[in-house]
């Protein structure tokens, strides 16, 4: 149990957490900032969570869900108001409803995580500032202390685990819920670098292609929000296939950190998916790539899976490394 104090303060409103961890600051940061990571350990061990959004920056927002033994739900999210990378976050924490809104019959906390360097490895200090006793009583009465020391009972093994995240590991995907995926790799380059190869239309044709034998021949990228995008592919000269292309709406963006957008296959009928693109900076210079795409229903995910996008995306990463980034 890395957990060593646990106090809480009444007349400042606060309950103080301190754990003591042999791996080092650097290390529980990446655990922290990493949706594949923190969620493994966010919330008890009988409520297990999933991070359908983390975007680790001032104005950024995580919304998360908490999936207890008999399948009941419960949802909260974060407001990142401070980052001081590797160092120091501060996030408004409160309840939130399946869309990831605030519930405002809910009281909301102000939460700092401080992380620091020991002799022996790191310390995480977290410290939940309340906004009244009674606010502080009712989450006490509700088993906060008992759900943070059960959640962090399984950091340690999250720690040590280096191999499951590690930069050279390639593209992967997580189902998410019956109709969202996650797509992740770390990428060698800065967060600035990746957000400009994802929008410079003279780099976009050089890696966005897929297997082998494609080329972009159209790369209309959106300027600002409301913007309309046209991205289409066709074979090279002397291969197979069938030109295709997808078109889109840039509905939110926040450089170099977050975009979301619609997307939908051109010539196609129907609802479009929900793509949101989140970078976040790692202690070793990398950037995780965090893919989030929301599709009409389950049938449209499943279909979309099956044509092999995650072997063509990871191609593209690779060229993106090789190529874009020199």
């Amino acid at each position: 149990m890395p957990v060593t104090s646990v106090e809480k303060d009444l007349d400042n409103l606060t309950m103080t957490v301190v754990a003591d961890f042999t791996a080092s600051r650097q290390r529980l940061w990446e655990a922290y900032t990493d949706p594949r990571q923190i969620e493994k350990f966010w919330g008890p061990v009988e409520w297990p969570a999933t991070f359908l959004r983390h975007d680790v920056f001032v104005g950024g927002r995580s919304h998360y869900v908490m999936t207890g033994p008999e399948g009941e739900q419960s949802a909260g999210f974060w407001e990142f108001l401070r980052v001081d990378d590797g160092k120091f976050f501060e996030v408004r924490d409160g309840f939130a409803g399946a869309d990831g809104e605030e519930n405002a019959d809910m009281p909301s906390m102000r939460m700092t995580f401080s992380f620091e360097d020991t002799d022996s490895g790191s310390r995480l200090v977290t410290t939940t500032h309340f906004g009244a006793l009674d606010q502080l009583e009712q989450l006490i009465d509700m088993g906060m202390e008992e759900g943070m020391k059960s959640a962090m009972s399984q950091i340690d093994d999250v720690l040590a685990d280096l191999q499951s995240f590690a930069a050279g590991r390639g593209t992967d995907m997580q189902l998410l819920s019956d109709t969202q995926i996650r797509i992740t790799r770390v990428i060698r380059g800065t967060v600035d670098q990746v957000w400009r190869a994802h929008h410079d239309p003279e780099l976009i044709p050089q890696w966005m292609l897929g297997p082998d034998g494609w080329t972009m021949p159209v790369c209309e990228v959106p300027q600002q929000v409301g913007d309309t995008y046209r991205w289409e592919w066709a074979p090279a000269p002397g291969n197979d296939g069938e030109p295709f292309g997808f078109t889109s709406v840039l509905v939110e963006s926040d450089p170099p950190h977050r975009e979301v957008s619609t997307e939908q296959m051109i010539g196609m009928e129907g609802d479009p998916s929900t793509n949101e693109l989140t970078l976040t900076a790692r202690p070793d210079g990398t950037t995780l790539l965090s893919f989030v795409v929301t599709y009409p229903n389950t049938e449209s995910r499943d279909a979309v899976i099956e044509t092999g996008m995650i072997e063509g995306m990871e191609a593209s990463y690779a060229r993106l490394e090789t190529v874009a980034l020199g």
